[in-house]
């Protein structure tokens, strides 16, 4: 073993765990991997859940995501390719495109939908969840919309190319800085042979997901559609290093440490909270949310 191979593997947290993710499908059948799941959240707390969707067959995705609930936590969707259409109940629309974020907090609650606008070609992207602190999960909802140009990126060493889509890298501030939960959201591409190190605060929980080629981590092959868990080892970054051209998202996130509870859209901290979210969701109340800026 090299040096400079050595040195990659010691000044990187190790993989603690690869997942693969599960197959399933969600709002009018569209065929995703769940690669964050349920029984994660705990240990990849503040994160909730992380959906992939890579699909050429317009069968298993042109059904979108008709109208449905959220309350108590935030989402980010990234399109990698495709047109997604959201409308919400607080009035706002937009038309998200490859390379663009949109960056919803659901707060109090709100119902919205997110369809295809396209019938054919290739739609590629990925859903991430991130919790709300119990302090601010009734809080008004928010909504951006985050044009490709608007996201931050740079070129690092070997031709690594960063986009900064939130919090912080190699001096460059993301499209989106959230207080709490502090999240670190990378899309990292790396030429073969590439190598990229990022900083990571020891007491954040991170991941990172391959979604193009494969890469390595501390010694870990991560291959095509495998998410990495990061081992909370008290290293203060992760070192990825390019087996063949690959693309990786880089998640890390402050952990709430707060009792997490959740029944499919609503995601709150105890039952009886739960209980009213389902009790007000039903009687109307999220049709009539207020958005505000942010």
């Amino acid at each position: 073993m090299n040096h400079a191979v050595k040195q990659a593997r010691a000044d990187s947290r190790a993989v603690e765990r690869l997942v693969r993710g599960v197959p399933t499908s969600d709002g009018a059948g569209v065929r995703l991997t769940r690669v964050l799941t349920q029984d994660l959240q705990r240990r990849l707390d503040p994160f909730l859940m992380l959906d992939a969707f890579r699909n050429e067959n317009p069968d298993d995705y042109i059904g979108g995501f008709p109208d449905h609930p959220h309350r108590g936590f935030e989402t980010v969707t990234y399109m990698i390719a495709g047109r997604m259409r959201h409308r919400d109940s607080a009035g706002n629309e937009g038309l998200l495109g490859p390379g663009g974020v949109q960056w919803m907090t659901a707060g109090s609650g709100l119902i919205h939908s997110e369809l295809p606008e396209q019938e054919q070609g290739l739609m590629e992207g990925f859903q991430l969840w991130l919790n709300l602190p119990a302090r601010n999960k009734m809080i008004a909802p928010g909504y951006r919309d985050i044009a490709p140009a608007a996201i931050p990126e740079f070129t690092a060493e070997g031709g690594v190319r960063v986009r900064v889509i939130a919090g912080e890298s190699h001096g460059v501030a993301g499209a989106v800085t959230r207080p709490d939960t502090e999240p670190l959201f990378l899309d990292v591409h790396l030429p073969a042979r590439a190598r990229f190190t990022q900083t990571l605060p020891a007491g954040h929980n991170a991941f990172t997901c391959t979604y193009r080629g494969s890469a390595r981590i501390a010694g870990t092959e991560v291959p095509d559609r495998h998410m990495a868990i990061l081992a909370n080892d008290g290293t203060h970054a992760v070192c990825i290093e390019a087996i063949a051209d690959a693309r990786v998202l880089i998640v890390a996130g402050r952990p709430l440490n707060e009792p997490i509870a959740q029944h499919g859209p609503f995601v709150m901290n105890t039952a009886e909270e739960l209980r009213r979210a389902f009790d007000d969701y039903r009687r109307g109340a999220f049709e009539a949310a207020a958005v505000r800026s942010m």
